[in-house]
């Protein structure tokens, strides 16, 4: 990883995403047809079988009650007796080890998810105004999106049971009582019709959860950094209130979440018990010899009635357990859509989907660069910030770029280094073109220092090292001696630095970017954004320093507002509007 790769870790996810590879968007599991693929057949076939193995169950319990009123003896129910201890034995197994299954399979798919959505962040541009601010991915993927969990793990089971079941047992119920089948008949179809109802209000209401909840976070995140800010205009109670006022509203829409669950659940179990009811009635009237009908051919026995009656609750277990995970079913596809538009949302990189291979052979030392005809603009809408600019510089040369803000100083930078892609034009370094074939390998011989680096909690050696293969401590070490921080390494040992650079000065912390850069040692263009920016004169004038040793015998391409560090340079360049742009330079 060079200097560039880390100024897009440190402006967009964790690197542990950049080691997966990346997949399109568009190609990414979202739909609910494969979360239900993301459950093995194995193990919604265990939960299946599970269930079924109540029927013999039932069957072997109504057998040894009706021969005991019969009059048999006790010894004559060991046998039944122990089937019913196998097949419970049996079903537990079969049901635990389908459940565990399915929710390893459930947590390694939202896993993958995870690595996924990271991965776009990753390749999306840190420039682009439009990519989703960290609390709202951090509420995505940490929050929101272990509702797909429970959603994957039992959909596809209860939808699968509620399938299955209650036809199995609708089979056995009709072979010794007509009407007790009709009446489960008649009863099973009001649940799915009135939870289909419920789902669509409840897919709407998860949907509008999610997003307050993630919005508040955002909100969150972004108050918290710039508390500071808050304080010096005093705007803490404002920012109090919208926030308490955000809390409010996050509230009253996870309530309206859960009275929807508690309403549905409650009229779905109204229906059950209604139908349960229904048949306990016929049974028990029909034993009673008032209700002489129903039965084929006679009289239901105190074992089939029983066995009737057994097997009704279980008719309609399935489709409660089904309409329970229909919330979540409501919940985990509102998480796929969030962790979509996560995955889908910003600019995507110069190259990103390109895995770095080697730097081209005998490539080494200073590297030349060339900008023709280029064309930019932040949005499809908004004013070009470039438009037929060309810029050549030669190899080991010096150049300052200087303009007032926001005519695109570091935009130029952010092209160069492909944080960004351009409309239209051609960049080439070395003679090759930064394009989505070779942006990655370039990327390699680029040293990035932007204006606000960001420190990783850890020590100062692994902040330069940041993990790369080839730099070790010897390069660290030497890396440090350039810019001057050799003394402050070693009076610190392996004392910790803490996130943004807690225990550091602004000085240090600019020190610590520039090691980063004296740390790779195929670096051949190094691009420095205001590295002296909002610092004092002493302080400016040793970074300026540290910046030019480090930069000897290599490309440098300077974004500032400094006189004294552009009369430093070899050539002072100062872009111009994009309407008089125009010409080489």
């Amino acid at each position: 990883m060079t200097s560039v790769d880390a100024a897009l870790e440190e402006r967009s996810a964790p690197a542990a995403g950049r080691a997966v590879s990346r997949a399109h968007p568009a190609g990414r599991q979202g739909d609910a047809a494969q979360a239900e693929k993301g459950v093995s057949r194995a193990a919604v076939l265990l939960q299946v079988t599970a269930s079924l193995l109540w029927l013999p169950q039932a069957a072997l319990l109504a057998m040894v009650v009706g021969g005991i009123a019969a009059g048999e003896s006790a010894s004559a129910a060991w046998l039944p007796a122990l089937g019913i201890l196998v097949l419970g034995v049996a079903r537990s197994v079969a049901d635990g080890a389908g459940s565990r299954l399915a929710f390893r399979q459930a947590r390694n798919q939202l896993s993958a998810l995870r690595v996924q959505a990271v991965a776009a962040l990753c390749e999306t541009s840190p420039l682009d105004t439009t990519r989703p601010s960290s609390g709202l991915a951090a509420s995505t993927l940490a929050e929101q999106a272990e509702a797909i969990v429970p959603y994957v793990a039992r959909f596809r089971p209860a939808r699968l049971k509620a399938a299955i079941v209650p036809l199995a047992i609708l089979a056995c119920v009709f072979v010794y009582s007509w009407v007790a089948g009709l009446v489960l008949l008649l009863a099973a179809p009001l649940i799915p019709i009135f939870m289909a109802l419920v789902g669509w209000r409840a897919k709407q209401a998860s949907e509008e959860q999610l997003a307050e909840m993630g919005s508040m976070n955002a909100f969150l995140m972004d108050r918290l950094r710039g508390l500071t800010t808050i304080r010096s205009f005093d705007a803490v109670d404002r920012t109090a209130n919208r926030l308490r006022a955000s809390a409010e509203d996050l509230r009253r829409r996870t309530m309206a979440v859960l009275r929807i669950a508690f309403l549905s659940s409650a009229v779905l179990e109204l229906f059950a018990a209604l139908g349960v009811a229904m048949v306990a009635v016929y049974v028990g009237f029909h034993l009673l010899g008032e209700l002489n009908f129903g039965a084929w051919g006679g009289k239901l026995t105190l074992a089939e009635g029983l066995f009737i009656l057994l097997l009704a609750p279980s008719f309609f277990e399935p489709l409660r357990d089904l309409s329970a995970v229909w919330h979540d079913r409501a919940s985990g596809q509102a998480a796929f859509e969030a962790l979509e538009k996560l995955a889908q949302s910003g600019r995507h990189l110069v190259g990103a989907s390109a895995t770095p291979t080697s730097l081209r052979e005998g490539q080494s030392g200073a590297l030349s660069l060339s900008v023709e005809d280029l064309r930019f603009s932040h949005t499809a809408e908004g004013a070009p910030v470039f438009s037929g600019f060309d810029l050549h510089i030669q190899p080991g040369e010096r150049v300052a770029l200087m303009a007032p803000s926001g005519e695109g100083k570091s935009t130029l930078l952010a092209l160069i280094a492909g944080l960004v892609a351009p409309d239209g034009g051609t960049i080439r370094i070395d003679g090759r073109t930064l394009d989505d074939a070779g942006a990655a390998d370039l990327r390699r011989a680029i040293a990035w220092i932007g204006q606000d680096p960001h420190i990783f909690p850890g020590t100062i050696s692994s902040n330069v090292a940041l993990g790369r293969e080839g730099v070790g401590p010897k390069q660290v070490s030497h890396a440090l001696e350039a810019v001057s921080l050799s003394r402050l390494a070693a009076a610190r040992g392996p004392a910790m630095i803490g996130e943004g650079g807690f225990g550091l000065s602004g000085g240090e912390a600019l020190r610590l970017a520039l090691a980063r850069a004296a740390a790779t040692p195929e670096t051949g263009l190094v691009l420095a954004d205001e590295p002296t920016a909002h610092l004092d004169r002493e302080t400016a004038q040793e970074i300026a320093d540290s910046l030019l040793r480090i930069s000897a015998g290599k490309t440098l391409v300077v974004a500032t507002h400094d006189p004294v560090l552009a009369s430093r340079m070899d050539r002072v360049i100062t872009l111009q509007t994009p309407q008089t742009a125009g010409g080489a330079l």
